[in-house]
């Protein structure tokens, strides 16, 4: 027995827009960024580069995630926006040892930066990765590849205001090493910003309880259902980054389940907890035939 509820995916539009507008940024910071021979404006054009295709991973996984089940996946294919966040990840960190190391080497070779076109083309990083994390900021609540998107976007936005004060920096002072310094800054305002990433997106892909749902107290939950005597197998993973999957065993010796008592535990379990997708077991627990998953260290 088992009930679903399912949440509206992220639109397409955004994605479009979102990436439209970095695409185009990307461009302008490399063309600026060889002239000016910045490379703190193009380790940043890498970076949003790497957004976008995070972007475009993340929308192509919304699309994945919209399949219909079929004999082979009987889920469908949400699963693939969790690998999606994954991915976005571990991208983010290679693109910072790309970063890193080219600014080190900057720093024992220094070049010569022009500041003014730097402060100009962060300035309008700053304004294109402000609108686009307007774009998902509605949707950051409930969805790991938004809400990443989101964080991707404003952490683009932060960086920028850091490229800007580094060309005033140079202008001022004419101390070329400020740019790669600031492109280590880059590197590590992105770490910090995709490590929580890392460590969720693993996590739900080696099926652990999502983060926010309370495991004990939805065991104490089904324990206090009326007629339930003993709840096992309790198991909850993520399906996606939007819906949450259970599954239980619960005892009922003494009461007679119908339809409508589970329908109503599932719609209570997806109003305390979030579930979307709840399977449930009921057992009569008469001592004639005991489950074998019944022991907490059996799976």
């Amino acid at each position: 027995m088992h009930g679903h509820s399912h949440k509206a995916p992220a639109s397409s539009k955004t994605f479009a827009i979102g990436i439209g507008l970095n695409v185009l940024f990307v461009m302008v910071e490399v063309v600026y960024g060889l002239r000016s021979h910045s490379l703190a404006l193009l380790s940043d054009a890498g970076h949003n580069l790497g957004d976008v295709l995070g972007l475009g991973l993340s929308w192509g996984a919304i699309i994945l995630a919209q399949q219909p089940p079929s004999d082979r996946h009987t889920y469908g294919m949400r699963r693939a926006s969790i690998l999606a966040s994954l991915g976005n990840a571990i991208l983010l960190l290679v693109a910072v040892g790309g970063i890193s190391w080219e600014a080190l080497q900057r720093l024992v070779h220094p070049h010569a930066v022009e500041g003014g076109t730097v402060v100009v083309v962060a300035a309008i990083g700053i304004v294109v990765n402000g609108l686009a994390a307007l774009l998902f900021m509605s949707g950051r609540h409930h969805d790991l590849n938004v809400r990443s998107a989101f964080l991707h976007m404003l952490s683009d936005a932060a960086v920028s205001v850091g490229v800007a004060l580094a060309g005033i920096a140079i202008q001022l002072t004419g101390k070329s090493w400020v740019d790669p310094m600031v492109s280590l800054g880059v590197g590590a305002v992105i770490v910090l910003g995709t490590w929580s990433l890392l460590k969720e997106s693993l996590r739900l892909a080696m099926d652990a309880v999502p983060e926010g749902i309370d495991l004990p107290a939805m065991q104490d939950f089904l324990g206090q259902l009326p007629g339930v005597s003993a709840v096992h197998d309790l198991h909850v993973w993520a399906m996606s980054t939007t819906e949450t999957a259970l599954t239980v065993h619960v005892v009922v010796p003494d009461r007679v389940v119908n339809d409508n008592t589970i329908a109503q535990i599932c719609r209570d379990l997806h109003d305390r907890f979030g579930i979307e997708h709840t399977t449930i077991q009921v057992e009569r627990g008469d001592g004639t035939s005991e489950c074998g998953q019944a022991p907490a260290h059996v799976v």
